[in-house]
């Protein structure tokens, strides 16, 4: 069976959690760990994605990210084929680095924010990296660190969590750490570790009290969260979907995005594809690459080797074309 497509837009809750290739270690070391969270940082910065929750265990990781301007998938392709290839290069092998393609369970953030924060920052524990809450406070490699004030990490969105627990941070980052405590005795959380009717109803037990009432909720395993919620993420991304069929049948194409952005900007419409600086010209670059990428759905990657420059620059482009089609108020059709 074909695997789903991921789902995902703006502001959207996402518990990633990524593997080495056969569970080999993909942290040999304290350096590693260093550039990881350095790309880290860059990436989340240059897509305005917010991570709220982050562990590092030598064979996975996991992270609790929020969407920004740039795809969830955007963002973890960017950070794990850079790391990867640094990985290859410092420990002298070759191929895969990660099993598969990374998890991700998009997350209802209402009923699930707090337990997923809690569970990802449990992981040394669990992990046996350290033994204990007060080691698991001064473990560098993790952001609960960062939440309890012994680590400073400006990429990682502390607020909303201790805002939870309170207005003054003294208080909230007590009452925060006595709720972590409290979920050491849980141990592993099967329900948190990926979505569909099941996880979502708390097990079996949950699923069948549902039933009992007469309670069918829809359900997808890509989502964990109600049915409601469910239901509309799977509305948003069909709405999505429509409108890039909708705009293809009208005959909207990659040729007549770049003659549009074009005469928007005054530009020759080849002009567009060369290598150039002018204002004009970058500005119709990344206005096109915006409605290729965002309203298309054409790949970053087709659209670097068609203009020959870094996925990295196309990503940029799309952050530039966002701002520029909203303060000007542009519109494909």
């Amino acid at each position: 069976m074909p695997r789903k497509s991921r789902i995902d837009t703006t502001g959207a809750l996402h518990h990633i959690m990524v593997r080495g290739i056969e569970r080999c270690n993909i942290f040999r070391n304290d350096a590693d760990r260093d550039n990881f969270l350095e790309r880290l940082e860059k990436v989340l910065n240059e897509t305005k994605t917010v991570c709220y929750a982050w562990a590092l265990i030598p064979n996975h990781f996991h992270l609790l990210l929020q969407t920004g301007s740039m795809p969830i998938s955007t963002v973890m392709r960017r950070l794990l084929t850079g790391y990867a290839l640094y990985y290859n290069r410092k420990h002298r092998r070759h191929g895969h680095l990660f099993q598969n393609r990374f998890k991700s369970i998009l997350c209802q953030k209402d009923n699930y924010f707090l337990e997923l924060v809690r569970y990802i920052h449990l992981n040394p524990i669990r992990a046996r990296i350290v033994d204990n809450l007060d080691e698991l406070d001064k473990y560098k490699y993790c952001g609960h660190s960062v939440i309890v004030g012994r680590k400073e990490a400006g990429w990682q969105d502390m607020q909303e969590v201790l805002g939870m627990f309170g207005d003054r941070v003294g208080s909230a980052r007590r009452s925060y750490r006595t709720f972590m405590g409290k979920g050491i005795a849980e141990g592993k959380r099967q329900d948190l570790t990926g979505g569909g009717l099941l996880r979502s109803a708390g097990g079996w037990e949950g699923v069948k009290a549902l039933r009992k009432d007469r309670v069918y909720q829809k359900n997808d395993e890509r989502i964990l969260g109600d049915g409601n919620f469910v239901g509309q993420v799977l509305a948003s991304a069909e709405e999505a979907m429509e409108r890039r069929y909708a705009l293809r049948s009208k005959g909207i194409d990659l040729d007549r995005l770049t003659i549009k952005a074009s005469k928007i900007f005054g530009v020759k419409a080849e002009e567009i594809w060369l290598p150039g600086r002018f204002r004009k010209i970058v500005e119709a670059r990344s206005v096109l690459c915006y409605w290729a990428v965002r309203g298309m759905g054409i790949s970053m990657t087709m659209l670097s080797r068609k203009m020959g420059i870094s996925v990295a620059a196309i990503s940029g482009s799309v952050i530039r074309g966002q701002k520029i089609v909203e303060e000007k108020g542009l519109e494909i059709i």
